[in-house]
């Protein structure tokens, strides 16, 4: 049939008559033995410059189980007899296709025709790309069926639940396709303009916490402050003070990130945020060079924090909250496959690395699905809330900031290999 078209020939069973057709048809709908090898086509024009007009395709045999129906039907119309009747009943106006489905223009509005249904308008636009990744349904299944990935919601996938859990704002993506408007020009896009959007929403409205990369951390001791804990209130968001108030705690004991503290000279002057400046005053190192433990003192009359280093910290007692904190890359390796590259052979095999951290008390009240802000680390999703049980971690996933090669202040650790 294939060589047929391809060559413009009829079909011999092109000038059946309509009595032999329906009952083959119907045979065909009842998934009899010798009608299986039939299928419906619709008999338009062999000799047609567009190859989708040469008597196409509108129902053929498949017994796969359908998940709603099961095997009650053993026969199902082709993608591009349904659109156009789908379309032309259920009230869509305008279709919305992309400039690869042209050619099949001519035949969407023919089927209409044909069958004396309302005709919809076609509003074609480029097909959007992007770097390092496929866009196609069945390049997407493989993934899920050889669990590569947690579903069709695996926050390193671009369906639209897939980017949502990993932390994209749905005001942010709406804003994000409105800006790209209805180009008919093919286009490759990097990831950078997608995130950026969605970072200037996450910066006006998530409420900032502290956390400590847990691998390497650095126990800072204050000489000159009492060894009591010490709650104080600061605002959720350092430039939106309506947005009301957390809790901080305050201990002479302090864990502070080692890629921080490795900065740090001894009688240097430091400012630890939302506190205050603090002198550096020992620094002990082991012998790989790496800062293990520190001892300062607070500066209670410190007026200059615009010159000082800055560092993030946690006060070193019980109730800190593990977190377990995810960071995703491409599922792609290469930028942009050509058409003669096989995907699978194009899998990034360290896609996925998690680390554990240590998060302030407070992060036991955030919810799954809050996007926070850990302070000078970035942006991050809530994807497991804290149960209350022995060993619970909050799970947090990493939420890209538009940034094409992002400085990490938390230090990921290559995960093991299976």
């Amino acid at each position: 049939m294939q060589a047929e078209r391809m060559e413009r020939i009829e079909s011999c069973r092109r000038n059946t008559s309509a009595e032999d057709n329906l009952k083959i048809f119907e045979s065909l709908l009842k998934g009899e033995v010798d009608a299986q090898k039939y299928c419906l086509r619709a008999k338009i024009d062999m000799s047609s410059l567009n190859g989708t007009m040469r008597d196409p395709v509108l129902y053929r045999f498949n017994d796969t189980p359908h998940h709603r129906t099961g095997t009650k039907h053993k026969a199902y119309p082709t993608y591009d007899f349904a659109c156009p009747i789908i379309d032309s009943v259920e009230g869509v106006t305008h279709a919305l296709r992309t400039t690869e489905y042209n050619d099949r223009d001519e035949q969407y509005a023919w089927i209409q025709k044909a069958l004396s249904l309302r005709t919809v308008h076609i509003q074609a636009f480029g097909k959007m790309n992007f770097v390092h990744t496929v866009l196609s349904k069945r390049k997407l299944n493989w993934f899920v069926e050889n669990n590569l990935v947690e579903g069709w919601f695996d926050p390193r996938f671009p369906t639209v639940q897939g980017c949502i859990r990993r932390g994209m704002n749905v005001d942010a993506l709406k804003s994000f396709i409105i800006s790209q408007g209805a180009s008919r020009r093919v286009i490759t896009m990097e990831w950078d303009k997608f995130w950026s959007e969605n970072k200037k929403i996450l910066e006006e409205k998530s409420p900032r916490y502290m956390g400590v990369d847990e691998k390497d951390l650095v126990l800072f001791t204050i000489t000159n402050v009492p060894a009591e804990i010490v709650s104080t209130s600061v605002q959720i968001h350092p430039q939106k003070p309506e947005n009301g108030n957390r809790v901080m705690r305050r201990f002479n004991k302090l864990y502070i990130d080692q890629i921080d503290a490795a900065t740090f000279s001894q009688g240097e002057e430091v400012t630890f945020i939302r506190w205050g400046n603090f002198y550096i005053d020992t620094i002990e190192k082991n012998v790989e060079g790496k800062v293990i433990s520190m001892t300062g003192r607070y500066n209670p009359d410190a007026t200059n924090f615009s010159k000082t280093k800055k560092t993030t910290w946690l006060a070193a007692i019980p109730d800190v909250v593990p977190l377990k904190i995810f960071e995703f890359d491409h599922l792609i390796s290469k930028a942009k496959l050509e058409e003669d590259d096989k995907f699978e052979n194009f899998i990034n095999p360290e896609s996925k690395k998690e680390y554990t951290a240590l998060g302030d008390p407070c992060l036991r009240t955030v919810q799954e699905g809050d996007v926070i802000q850990l302070e000078r680390k970035g942006f991050f999703r809530c994807d497991v809330a804290y149960n209350g049980k022995k060993d619970s971690s909050v799970v947090l996933f990493y939420i890209p900031d538009g940034k094409v090669v992002k400085g990490k202040a938390v230090a990921a650790p290559a995960p093991k290999k299976k």
